[in-house]
């Protein structure tokens, strides 16, 4: 897609989804759902503002693309960045059956605000999201990030953290951890994959960690630069865990205990401007 287009599309859904975040809607019956500015198929295939009524929990995280309702929503809401915002704990999770078409791209951009303190020793890793994939590996997931438990812990102005993309770990720990990320302040994460160059890109609070080596994110398969995804197999998307089979298989995987925000899914990898335009925007 070309810039000046993507620029357009980037735009108009912000203005649109910043105004509809507000409204006051109870669930709508089939067909009465309001036309989205960007629409199904366009570059933002998944957005949640964690905006609705704190009485109705479903709502709470619906989808505003698709008007795409979790299966299940145990989280609490709380004052987000913008509007109100999700609060996790070791029990709670955001269940979806699916990021609606998601799962087809072959570019990405996660964009997502997070608050949240180090995490108390033995209560293990914390998940911020998964894409659900039952029959994938050993992890049951194909993409997630995580913070790292006990043995690896992080501290109020040094997080020790994990994204993994298809089997590939990017591992944010030693020198690499990210600076002041959890000092109970809101922050503004995102990540971006490139199928044109197989490159990963990590943004905090709209700009590259500086503490990154030189190739950290490159992406590869069988030793050769990745180029377009094909996720194949998804079986949901979860916000503040890893999900049920995954975690079922694997019990060290753990729910998010901070609080998150503004949880968007494009099927482009959107520039450094834009990036840091959805983070000035605090949005």
């Amino acid at each position: 897609m070309k810039r000046n287009k993507l620029s357009f599309f980037l735009s108009l859904a912000l203005l649109v989804l910043a105004a509809s975040s507000c409204q006051k809607m109870d669930r709508p019956g089939v067909g009465t759902y309001p036309a989205d500015a960007n629409p199904p198929g366009g570059p933002l295939k998944f957005y949640v503002a964690f905006d609705g009524s704190s009485s109705d929990v479903l709502r709470n995280a619906v989808d505003s693309i698709r008007a795409n309702f979790p299966a299940a929503n145990s989280g609490t809401s709380v004052d987000g960045i913008s509007g109100k915002a999700y609060q996790g704990s070791p029990t709670s999770f955001v269940q979806f059956g699916a990021a609606n078409d998601f799962a087809g791209v072959t570019s990405f951009t996660l964009s997502f605000w997070l608050k949240k303190t180090p995490q108390a020793a033995g209560t293990g890793t914390n998940f911020a999201f998964a894409l659900n994939a039952k029959d994938y590996s050993w992890t049951k997931l194909q993409m997630f990030l995580l913070f790292e438990d006990a043995g690896n812990p992080s501290t109020v102005d040094s997080a020790a953290c994990k994204f993994y993309l298809m089997d590939q770990w990017f591992e944010f720990v030693g020198t690499k951890r990210i600076k002041n990320l959890l000092n109970g302040e809101w922050h503004h994460l995102a990540f971006t994959y490139d199928e044109t160059t197989s490159v990963l890109t990590t943004y905090v609070d709209g700009q590259t960690p500086t503490n990154l080596p030189a190739g950290f994110g490159n992406v590869t398969n069988g030793g050769s630069p990745r180029g377009p995804l094909a996720f194949s197999g998804t079986s949901g998307f979860t916000i503040g865990g890893a999900g049920d089979v995954a975690k079922s298989a694997n019990g060290w995987m753990g729910n998010f205990d901070g609080q998150l925000d503004q949880f968007r899914l494009y099927g482009v990898a959107l520039s450094a401007s834009e990036i840091n335009a959805l983070f000035q925007s605090r949005l």
